[in-house]
């Protein structure tokens, strides 16, 4: 629990000051804002500032802090050190940076940025892998709140047509009629609810490993036998949410569009990520008090947890929450695992559209246009999705790719900030360092994880150090040719 209180406040002191180094660096200033010049009334409008931190958290947290944390707990406390120092100086300072870039550029798209400032290429690229990764969000964030409504009652494929129905609405109504009303709601809740077990964690203080005395692969001492994942670099794709995450530049345009002044951007892009680390370091204890809790793992200790150190992650919310918080917690574990995912997915799929549309160069307002781009975007989902329930391991084949996908989109995001800031002669390296190591972190998991080439790990980090050092030669090459410039 020190390590746990330690990173909390790190977390917080981080915003105050790494968070008002990097305003800084960027320098909000008074113009006119897209809300205002672009104002169409369906996805161009002023919204007050709290509701927009609501929504943007919301949008970027979904399950993602909560399902992250418990997963990258296996690994034990060395979790904490990703989630604090990834969250402050690498995703707040993201999300910050491409939120208020977005501003920039009236309202654009991650594509559009991607193609202004790294090319053509990139942004084809970019824009594929975007599509992708929204679509994909739409078909797997529907399969697991489908899958829990039916452990309640009725059949899945009517909770996933429900849900699917949600979605047109939500995605082709203007932004301040459903998401503008009830994200907010949910948001509440979900901090509620993440509020509630610290306040638990706090008042009976859990015995959990500490960093300093468990400093190395727990999941792997616990299950040698079947844990086969190593700390680097599957601990950095599997906290995604929680730490860095580049689904989360494709949801802050959103937001983007709605805020009335720039000064507005660090409570709202790096507040909102801070607030999700807070999520995930409080999910992480939570986790590493289930797995490894001493005097015995806290699985022994609650009903229904027979399956131990392999329980899911949806399955350790709502055990926890059920044991620690009792009818309250049931239902807000309800609403966090079903609503949430659910509104990652919706805003997901309201992205895929505004960037499609973007794309082809096609006016948002008039309804008829709307449709035009979301049917294709919705039938492809949808046809993921049935995919997906005719695979028996379909779930978590999609996650797999989907996580890897996520933090690649964050590579590009990484590298058009980078070279933004040498542009704009500003303090570069306060992207450039995040975009080196998350290169090398997606890279390396090309090349050594079971689910990609799984090659030998002595060839597989050769390579990932190989594309390091690629990475710091082409950029050195490139700021030569752009100070000769």
């Amino acid at each position: 629990m020190i390590t746990f209180s330690l990173s909390l406040l790190a977390l917080v002191l981080g915003y105050f000051f790494y968070g008002r180094f990097v305003e800084r660096v960027f320098g909000p200033d008074d113009r006119v804002t897209p809300a205002v010049r672009k104002a169409d009334n369906v996805d161009y409008m002023v919204l007050p500032g709290w509701k927009i931190f609501m929504i943007q958290f919301l949008n970027i947290a979904g399950t993602g802090p909560i399902f992250g944390a418990i997963m990258g707990a296996k690994f034990g406390p060395v979790a904490y050190l990703w989630i604090v120092f990834g969250c402050i100086f690498a995703g707040a300072t993201h999300d910050y940076l491409s939120g208020m870039l977005s501003m920039r550029h009236d309202g654009a798209g991650l594509p559009v940025m991607i193609g202004h400032y790294l090319g053509k290429t990139a942004k084809s690229l970019m824009l594929l892998s975007t599509v992708l990764l929204l679509v994909m969000v739409g078909a797997v964030f529907v399969y697991s709140p489908a899958e829990i409504l039916h452990s309640i009652g009725g059949e899945t494929l009517m909770w996933i047509a429900i849900i699917f129905c949600y979605y047109i609405i939500a995605t082709m109504l203007p932004i301040d009629k459903i998401i503008g009303k009830i994200y907010p709601l949910f948001a509440f809740s979900l901090l509620f609810m993440a509020g509630a077990l610290m306040v638990w964690l706090f008042l009976h203080w859990p015995s959990v490993p500490e960093l300093w005395s468990h400093c190395y692969n727990m999941g792997a001492a616990a299950e040698p036998d079947t844990w086969k994942d190593s700390i680097f670099p599957a601990l950095f794709i599997t906290v995604a949410c929680g730490a860095i995450s580049g689904f989360h530049a494709t949801q802050s345009p959103l937001m983007a569009r709605c805020m009335k002044s720039e000064h507005m951007g660090r409570p709202i892009f790096y507040g909102s990520m801070i607030t999700e680390g807070i999520v995930a370091l409080i999910w992480a204890t939570v986790s590493a008090w289930f797995f490894y809790g001493e005097p015995a793992p806290g699985y022994e200790l609650i009903a229904g947890a027979d399956a131990g150190f392999h329980t899911s992650a949806p399955a350790v919310v709502n055990l926890v929450c059920k044991d620690w918080l009792g009818v309250a917690g049931a239902i807000l574990a309800l609403l966090g695992v079903v609503a949430a995912p659910i509104t990652s997915g919706d805003t997901a799929l309201r992205s895929c559209r505004l960037i499609v549309a973007e794309w082809l160069k096609l006016d948002q307002g008039p309804i008829g246009k709307r449709l035009m781009v979301s049917v294709p975007i919705f039938l492809c989902s949808f046809a993921l999705l049935m995919w997906q329930l005719g695979n028996p391991d379909g779930f978590n084949v999609i996650w797999q790719y989907f996580g890897w996908i996520n933090q690649a989109l964050s590579v590009f995001t990484l590298w058009m900030l980078t070279v933004y800031l040498v542009r704009r002669r500003k303090s570069y390296w306060v992207m450039l360092v995040p975009a080196l190591f998350m290169t090398t972190v997606c890279t390396t998991f090309v090349f050594v994880s079971r689910q990609m080439l799984h090659l030998p790990e002595s060839i597989g980090y050769s390579l990932g150090i190989a594309s390091f050092i690629v990475a710091c030669v082409w950029f050195m090459l490139w700021y030569r040719r752009e100070k000769t410039k």
